[in-house]
């Protein structure tokens, strides 16, 4: 029987994948995204990806009834979704996207918030991991089906109220992680209907 072995920090090196890989337990998740007009990012993984790694849809898996895009799914979905993608509650998951890391860093928080803690984003994401000359490859990913029990935590996610409060309060910050533009409203919202900056 090998010996479990946890995950080393939120953060993984593609050293560290790359030593591991077909390891049982272990679980690949490309969580490559685009924003509106970008492209498909499936498309993109179905024509290279990490072997082994399964594709975390951001749309797909996530609170559709809210009206705004990749809400934290509600836990009895996710657990749906997840589980039918071949991802259990004991997995190790390493999460990366093709932009180096855009996309990945939001699905890792999606498993944090449902009380999964060995979950990491691989540094660098697929760039790094092509440029060292490590395999990739276009063969679908159809892992069994598994079970998976979220444990939601609430200290995780604040509503509009909470981040209004914060932002009343001297003693927390709030950070805005678009980019600088978007930020300043020098550059259209990429989805119609939503201000600038």
């Amino acid at each position: 029987m090998t010996e479990e072995v946890s995950l080393p920090a939120p953060l993984v090196s593609s050293d560290w994948l790359g030593d591991r890989l077909g390891e049982a337990g272990l679980v690949i998740i490309d969580a490559s995204w685009r924003m509106p007009g970008e492209g498909d990012a499936r498309k993109d993984y179905d024509s290279r990806h990490i072997p082994s790694a399964v594709h975390f849809d951001l749309d797909a898996i996530a609170d559709r009834s809210s009206g705004l895009p990749h809400m934290l799914a509600p836990a009895h979905e996710f657990e749906s979704a997840v589980g039918a993608l071949g991802i259990g509650d004991k997995d190790r998951i390493v999460v990366y996207d093709d932009q180096g890391l855009f996309s990945a860093a939001r699905v890792w928080w999606n498993f944090r918030a449902m009380g999964h803690e060995e979950v990491a984003v691989l540094d660098g994401g697929l760039p790094k991991w092509i440029s060292e000359g490590r395999p990739v490859t276009n063969e679908k990913t159809r892992l069994p089906a598994k079970r998976y029990h979220a444990t939601p935590q609430p200290d995780s996610v604040i509503d509009a109220a909470g981040v209004r409060a914060a932002l009343a309060n001297p003693a927390s910050l709030v950070l805005d992680a678009r980019s600088p533009a978007r930020f300043q409203g020098l550059t259209p919202e990429p989805r119609a209907g939503m201000r600038s900056g």
